[in-house]
């Protein structure tokens, strides 16, 4: 394994993301409704975050046991604490950067959502992960894809260009890689997944109000163009522009959100 800079952002406020997190959890859900367990499965939750979807992977196995990972400490803490009261040895949390994954041929399958596309390079991802499956192992996720935030993206590229913000974003890259169906396709044939299937679904989400969708932003959407700005006055300016924006959509406070659904196995 190459020595690498650990990754910038890599902590959360994971008090408010376990609170802010419905959207994400109601995605996961969904993936989670399509899948079919035999029951004693090792199954790895690939950045597993506060542990609400993990929790619900366990209680689809009936004598499995889950592996959440993250790379966030205070995630897994909170994760740690949602879960080992009522799981206990069945969940194991392991802090790691789903690019460079401490497993070779350790699981029967992987499931994530909401999380690859902080990964920012999707090539060495997909082969860490296929190297953590067993042989006939299966990979089921959804993380955001294709034109995912963009009108949200395209407001944050224009503040960020303003004379406030210029000196800490204007040359900001996005922390976000959203692949096409297709590109995502590729990526994985390339790096030896088989059974590949991609495809991309809206998932507009409307919060209910400016103070959840400000803290939504704050906390899950705008967190590391925040860490950029020095002066906790312009961070609250970034986010309250943003959240006026969002007033005058329709509906207001929208989010444009695009899922990107990925299914693999990885080759006997």
């Amino acid at each position: 394994m190459p020595d690498r800079e650990p990754r910038r952002g890599r902590e959360w406020n994971a008090a408010a993301y376990h609170c802010l997190s419905g959207p994400q959890v109601s995605w996961g859900k969904k993936v989670l409704a399509g899948l079919r367990f035999r029951g004693h499965e090792v199954l790895m939750d690939g950045g597993c975050g506060s542990g609400r979807l993990t929790a619900e992977l366990l209680e689809a196995l009936s004598a499995g046991r889950v592996v959440g990972v993250d790379l966030s400490e205070n995630m897994l803490a909170a994760a740690r604490e949602h879960l080992r009261p009522k799981f206990g040895s069945r969940v194991q949390l392991v802090a790691a950067d789903l690019e460079y994954l401490p497993f070779e041929q350790a699981f029967d399958g992987i499931f994530s959502t909401a999380a690859f596309h902080w990964v920012p390079d999707q090539k060495q991802l997909f082969l860490s992960l296929l190297h953590a499956l067993r042989p006939g192992g299966w990979l089921r996720a959804q993380c955001g894809g294709g034109s995912n935030l963009a009108r949200l993206r395209q407001r944050m590229d224009a503040l960020a260009a303003t004379r406030r913000f210029a000196a800490w974003l204007a040359d900001f890259p996005s922390p976000w890689v959203y692949h096409t169906a297709q590109e995502a396709a590729e990526l994985l044939e390339e790096v030896g997944f088989r059974e590949v299937e991609t495809n991309l679904e809206p998932a507009l989400t409307v919060l209910k109000n400016a103070s959840t969708y400000s803290q939504f932003l704050r906390n899950v959407i705008v967190r590391l163009h925040l860490e950029q700005i020095p002066d906790a006055r312009l961070r609250t300016e970034f986010v309250d522009e943003l959240t006026r924006q969002a007033s005058s959509d329709d509906p207001p406070f929208a989010l444009d959100y695009w899922r990107l659904n990925l299914s693999a196995t990885r080759p006997v």
